[in-house]
């Protein structure tokens, strides 16, 4: 199942500010961990100390009394650091100040530093004329951060990440071994552990194996572990996964490479 299932109580989203926000659907710890457990596949390790901001917009009733206690005991068992909350009801933002969590204006995440005004400079009272200026060069396109090769195969442990592009494996992935790009993820070896693509939100980011077997795949914040095992109709063979926009799950598809 994708993370953000409607069944889930939990599903993560990324930021331009370096924090992950956890949309809530439940603010019992007993449920969270039950769709944390199912969604990550008992893997308490997956994350690596993101900083955790708490959405709780989407529960639809909340209880009188929070378990804060609760909620970040369980949120730092898999590596997350929860700093703050966002729409949360007035009556209950002085226990999360209580639990050192900071209240965050949902505002504040999509806020860009404003642009510079020009300078101004006072005009001389009698400007001399002056020469037309040389005509400008034209602009040199930005160059685009180069795909990511790894030739050799990753083991179990270690983690490659691919920051602003696509990552292409050609050895292969071993189980407990974790693969993270911000573009597409391509692995011509057999892939076993934890396949992360788009990290920083790309929804267009491709998940291509030539031996499908992962642990745990991810594209722009939704996941989908296989805890129950790989379908038969993809486990070992070339496997393309996307992004489905309109509900937020991740689909699999066979891929004919004859």
């Amino acid at each position: 199942m994708s993370a953000s299932a409607p069944a889930r109580s939990i599903e993560f989203h990324n930021t331009t500010l370096g924090a992950t926000i956890a949309v809530l659907q439940a603010a019992e710890p007993s449920t969270l961990a039950d769709s944390l457990h199912k969604m990550l596949g008992g893997m308490p390790d997956f994350f690596s100390g993101e900083l955790l901001i708490l959405d709780f917009g989407g529960v639809a009733q909340l209880p009188e009394r929070i378990d804060w206690s609760g909620l970040q005991s369980l949120l730092r068992r898999y590596r997350l650091q929860p700093i703050g909350v966002m729409r949360l009801a007035a009556e209950h933002h002085e226990g999360a100040r209580r639990a050192g969590l900071a209240l965050v204006d949902p505002a504040q995440l999509a806020a860009r530093p404003p642009a510079e005004a020009p300078a101004r400079h006072a005009a001389p009272a009698e400007p001399a004329p002056a020469a037309a200026p040389p005509p400008l060069p034209p602009p040199v396109a930005a160059a685009a951060t180069p795909t990511m090769f790894v030739e050799r195969p990753l083991r179990s442990g270690q983690q490659i990440y691919a920051r602003g592009t696509d990552l292409v494996l050609l050895g292969g992935v071993s189980p407990g071994a974790e693969v993270i790009a911000d573009g597409s993820i391509h692995c011509y070896g057999p892939l076993r552990g934890r396949a992360i693509a788009g990290a920083q939100g790309n929804q267009a980011a491709r998940i291509v194996a030539s031996n499908f077997g992962p642990e745990l795949v991810s594209i722009a914040g939704v996941y989908r572990t296989f805890e129950r095992g790989i379908p038969e109709a993809f486990a070992g063979k070339p496997t393309l996964v996307r992004l489905n926009g309109t509900d937020h799950t991740l689909n699999l598809e066979a891929l004919k490479l004859d």
